[in-house]
């Protein structure tokens, strides 16, 4: 969801949306064995939520009750909690608002100018820190390997694979004569399944910013600027980089972010052990609720520490989730 706000200047805010029960007639919008990404429910390319300050319930409201079919002629399930939309997506827009008012405060306080230039200098931050971080580990695996020798140029490749043989292949190549840069290379990757967990290129580069920020050696907060020495190459067609009509639900909690993506990361760095690499998620539900949690299957140990059992990792072990113990003690299942 993005909200755009003019101030002197063009921002945006913007927020990536979970899917609770919104978009799908399954508890946790999360049906286990959809293959065309219709029958995962509404799949909304762009729609224009807030109009002149009035939020679109009449447009949105047609749009996860009325779904229409795909190219199959299949019939796409409408959403299970309408009410509960109704009452998720305006928070979300609330959300952005209170981001843009943030931003606005800071303006209004400190000046356009410098507002700018302390973002310019976060973003530049991150660049020189990513960069550190990249000659630091090609200056370790060089040490470690004597195939490599004094060579600038680190080569290293990394695969790991689902439990029906899909592929996830990197080979990523670290160069400390360019001032630390690195290019990610998934060519060697399997094709697209007929399932869902296939995952999407965006998510690819989030979870690579995600493992830069953790193997960064200085407290920085996320910025973009860590993806600026990287390059990305995803082969099209490949379950890192589907049709628009292939389902991906399954995906985001087993091939991407969550796990195997980042696994082969982490792995080529030499960071630390692969985790359980499983969400392990349970939904089930009716018309009137549904519950839907994760099971932490464990961490994989590292070079100062051992693993952990029964944690999540990657995906759901963050600080922003302390909600959930509140939400488990509302709607607690015996």
């Amino acid at each position: 969801m993005v909200s755009w706000f003019f101030s002197m200047h063009v921002e945006g805010i913007m927020q990536r949306l979970g899917y609770y029960s919104w978009k799908h007639a399954s508890p946790g919008s999360m049906p286990p064995f959809s293959k065309p990404i219709g029958e995962e429910g509404a799949a909304v390319k762009a729609f224009k939520l807030v109009e002149k300050g009035v939020f679109q319930e009449e447009g949105i409201v047609n749009l996860l009750l009325f779904p229409g079919s795909d190219e199959s002629t299949h019939k796409i399930p409408r959403t299970r909690l309408l009410e509960d939309s109704l009452l998720d997506l305006p928070a979300q827009v609330a959300a952005n608002q209170s981001g843009i008012s943030l931003i606005k405060e800071l303006i209004e306080r400190y000046g356009l100018e410098i507002v700018q230039a302390y973002m310019t200098y976060v973003h530049l931050n991150a660049v020189e820190a990513a960069r550190q971080m990249l000659k630091s580990a090609a200056s370790r695996v060089s040490s470690q390997s004597a195939k490599f020798g004094e060579n600038d140029n680190i080569a290293m490749e990394e695969e790991d694979s689902l439990d029906d043989g899909s592929i996830t292949h990197l080979k990523l190549n670290i160069h400390s004569n360019k001032g630390g840069e690195a290019f990610f290379d998934y060519r060697g990757t399997g094709p697209e399944v007929y399932g869902n967990w296939n995952a999407l290129e965006a998510v690819i580069a989030a979870a690579v910013i995600y493992c830069l920020r953790c193997l960064v050696d200085v407290d920085i907060p996320l910025s973009q600027g860590c993806l600026a020495p990287v390059g990305i190459h995803v082969p099209k067609g490949s379950f890192l980089s589907p049709r628009d009509k292939a389902a991906f639900v399954g995906g985001n909690v087993l091939t991407s972010h969550s796990h195997r993506v980042t696994d082969v990361v982490l792995t080529a760095f030499q960071a630390c052990a692969c985790p359980q690499s499983c969400m392990n998620n349970l939904t089930f539900g009716n018309i009137a609720s549904s519950y839907y949690e994760t099971i932490g299957g464990g961490s994989g140990a590292g070079p100062h520490w051992h693993g952990t059992s029964g944690v999540q990792c990657h995906y759901s072990n963050d600080r922003s989730r302390d909600f959930l113990s509140e939400v488990s003690s509302s709607f607690a299942q015996v």
